[in-house]
């Protein structure tokens, strides 16, 4: 059995904050997946359902950020799970914008919802680190990470939550490489073969092909007139007609 813990905030005005991308994760898996319905029940939202082989429950604390851990060590108690079941998605400014980093164990780093979880369950667990960028100072986290997303990040945004869902089955199995892989096919798919530039193997056999053709041309040596077998005569009468 494995733990899936997203960290956000609770309520209506807090939903569609970059802080808040763990519970859309967790929201997407549970739809994806056909989890049970939300009910309530250790201070947070709690779903049951499968991924994979796996049974996994899905939490998202309603403790606020900076206590929920109490709602993690709560779960994990009662389902007798280690540190090393949980798996928490969570914001992670030192990330690019759609970056998705699997990390096990380490520190919190700042953040207020892990260092809440390293309090009552200690740091051996895994984290998704959902990267959603810095705003430059660190004056202006707080702000940042407490406003929505822009518009312009609903494209990416999108693809790495149904990326995450795509890879959670492999992810709750234990296949970090496999759910990374899961999520890199929405982020950053193979190029069409209609699109505008060619791989770089299709261009560099094009260019081969090209060279050889010339290369060919160059070498053939040029035709031989044929021999005119006319008399004297028959060229001079053929000159003037």
């Amino acid at each position: 059995m494995r733990l899936f813990v997203g960290l956000g905030n609770p309520g209506a005005k807090y939903e569609k904050n970059r802080h808040n991308i763990g519970f859309m994760v967790l929201d997407r898996i549970a739809y994806d997946h056909s989890f049970a319905p939300w009910r309530g029940k250790f201070q947070g939202q709690l779903c049951e359902g499968r991924l994979g082989r796996e049974k996994v429950i899905l939490l998202k604390p309603v403790t606020f950020m900076n206590l929920s851990g109490q709602a993690v060590g709560e779960a994990m108690r009662f389902y007798k799970l280690t540190p090393e079941d949980v798996v928490v998605f969570h914001d992670e400014l030192d990330l690019a914008p759609g970056k998705v980093r699997v990390k096990s164990g380490g520190g919190h780093a700042g953040h207020n919802g892990l260092r809440s979880i390293h309090q009552h369950i200690g740091a051996d667990y895994d984290r998704v680190r959902l990267g959603i960028g810095h705003p430059g100072h660190k004056d202006r986290v707080a702000p940042y990470v407490l406003s929505d997303f822009a518009k312009a990040d609903q494209d990416w945004l999108d693809d790495v939550i149904r990326g995450c869902s795509d890879g959670a089955p492999a992810l709750a199995e234990g296949e970090a490489a496999k759910f990374a892989n899961a999520v890199a096919l929405r982020t950053a798919p193979p190029r069409s073969s209609t699109g505008t530039k060619a791989p770089k193997a299709q261009t560099e056999t094009k260019q081969a092909e090209a060279k050889l053709t010339d290369a060919k041309q160059a070498s053939t040596p040029p035709e031989t007139p044929a021999k005119d077998s006319r008399s004297p005569l028959e060229r001079l009468r053929d000159k003037f007609q």
